[in-house]
């Protein structure tokens, strides 16, 4: 885990800055580009700037999987106070270690699957489940600077889990307003790129929640592609789209969710990128303006 912020946050300005294009943003994309289903996000309210902050970190304590130990931004105390996402890191460093644990399986609403899996590396032995966390962190802090409540769906990187159902129950639980699965794909070493993972229609289940994790897989696609320099996946999906009804952790979810794919683990242009501290901030700017564009759609 992180060592505890400064009271004052470096990355505040820049939150802020990014929360200003998303306003932009919103205001101009009056419908999603070809591929997504249509919608016109309503106009978004004008919004404090720094000075209206006083950038101030409280310490609220730590709830089942919402990183405990941080010292984050006090919720409710910026211009998306009233806003709450998950952010799911997938897979944990101690999967490898459990294997009966996370062979088990779970009810994924169509279906059966393994409650988790150790998931992809690089080459040279970078993890995803610590790229995930890595990644996962850097969002949350730019979120917290503009006051939304962050919860994530592990506490750190040692443990084991937990099970997709439980990832899908958290999100259910805060009633979030997105959901993000942060993953590295461990596609062929010849392919590479990002996609992001949308549910399909599974009756009974997922019917309510197509449509807005349509529109969030659409603001997320439009920002990653811009800011992380990985172009769509060229080995699978659909220009960086993939909809899915197969995967527990969209299934199950009754909030809007999605599955971003950063890139392919297995491919070397990806790889060092994904291994690269720098284009993780900017991937981390790129993924909070995505959200922050589509909190901005209400």
């Amino acid at each position: 885990m992180l060592d505890s912020a400064p009271t004052e946050r470096p990355g505040r300005v820049r939150a802020l800055a990014l929360l200003s294009l998303a306003v932009l943003l919103t205001a101009a994309c009056s419908a999603p580009a070809d591929g997504a289903p249509g919608g016109d996000p309503t106009a978004a309210p004008p919004l404090p700037g720094p000075e209206d902050s006083n950038g101030e970190n409280g310490d609220d304590g730590a709830d089942d999987g919402s990183g405990e130990g941080r010292d984050d931004a006090a919720h409710n105390d910026g211009p998306l106070g009233d806003r709450v996402v998950v952010i799911d890191p997938g897979h944990n460093g101690g999967n490898a270690r459990a294997p009966s644990e996370i062979n088990s399986q779970v009810e994924v609403g169509n279906g059966e699957k393994a409650c988790d899996t150790v998931g992809a590396e690089t080459a040279d032995g970078y993890a995803e489940h610590e790229f995930n966390w890595n990644l996962s962190l850097l969002v949350q802090d730019r979120l917290e600077a503009d006051g939304v409540e962050v919860v994530l769906t592990r506490e750190d990187d040692e443990s084991v889990g937990p099970c997709i159902d439980r990832r899908a129950e958290i999100g259910n639980e805060v009633e979030a307003d997105a959901v993000v699965s942060i993953h590295a794909d461990g596609g062929p070493e010849s392919g590479r790129g990002f996609h992001v993972i949308t549910p399909g229609e599974v009756a009974g289940l997922t019917e309510d929640i197509v449509e807005p994790s349509a529109l969030l897989a659409e603001d997320l696609r439009r920002e990653y592609l811009e800011g992380s320099d990985i172009p769509y996946a060229d080995y699978l999906a659909d220009e960086g789209l993939d909809e899915r009804t197969d995967l527990g952790g969209l299934n199950l979810s009754t909030v809007p969710k999605v599955f971003l794919e950063t890139g392919n683990m297995r491919n070397p242009e990806d790889a060092e990128l994904l291994s690269d501290p720098a284009w993780q901030e900017n991937a981390a700017d790129a993924i909070a303006t995505g959200l922050v564009t589509y909190l901005m759609r209400d």
